[in-house]
């Protein structure tokens, strides 16, 4: 089964301009990351960085393939899914992994599980999720416990936050029904640290801070 891999790049974002070519305290810009965690991912037939900026390419490692989008998918009224439905149309596959290049910390294992779990048969989808097992309040009130008898954290049920770091899916499913999450999704449970997603300047300090920490450690970049 063809599996295809691709990280969508917008160039114009909003919250923090530039963020995924901008670079850690050591140099290294955010896109790579993610780009050399899936250079070493089993089961990978092609890895692809989705991006109507050719100033892109200078990023990319040799292994990895540039196809340049229509820069109307870049619009602020353009759906996430038209750009998903748009790269299932300009590369045929089997089964097609979205990454994150503010996702920079998911291993390549956690990759590998998701890609086993849809190839395997018996799910048509999978995505990254954090396990949260926190006092949640909705509309004034606690949504999940009783604050008369207040239980320990690791006794509550445990909710499922999407890191939005990754998801695997078929192309039955986003041609067919334009989903990226289908009818029966494997949760693929990561660290903490795998969740990290960079959304604004905050987030991409905290990342900063885990970065440095590896390097620190002599692990990763």
């Amino acid at each position: 089964m063809k599996t295809v891999a691709f990280v969508p790049i917008k160039t114009n974002n909003e919250r923090l301009p530039g963020k995924n070519t901008r670079c850690f305290s050591n140099g290294v810009p955010l896109i790579a990351y993610v780009l050399r965690t899936l250079e070493q991912v089993n089961g990978l037939d092609e890895i692809y960085v989705y991006c109507s900026d050719e100033a892109v390419k200078e990023y990319l490692p040799q292994g990895v393939r540039f196809l340049k989008r229509s820069r109307e998918l870049d619009l602020s009224t353009t759906s996430f899914n038209q750009v998903l439905i748009s790269f299932a149309n300009d590369v045929e596959a089997d089964i097609y992994l979205l990454a994150h290049a503010t996702a920079p910390f998911i291993k390549k294992e956690s990759f590998e599980r998701a890609i086993g779990a849809v190839k395997g048969g018996g799910h048509d989808s999978a995505l990254a999720v954090q396990k949260m097992q926190e006092f949640f309040w909705k509309d004034g009130v606690p949504a999940n416990y009783d604050p008369s008898q207040i239980p320990r954290t690791q006794d509550l049920a445990p909710f499922y936050m999407e890191t939005c770091g990754m998801y695997v899916y078929t192309a039955a499913l986003m041609k067919g029904e334009g989903r990226r999450i289908g009818h029966s999704p494997c949760l693929i449970e990561v660290s903490k640290i795998e969740g990290v997603d960079i959304n604004d300047a905050e987030d991409f300090m905290i990342a900063d801070g885990v970065s440095s920490m590896f390097q620190k450690n002599g692990e990763g970049f």
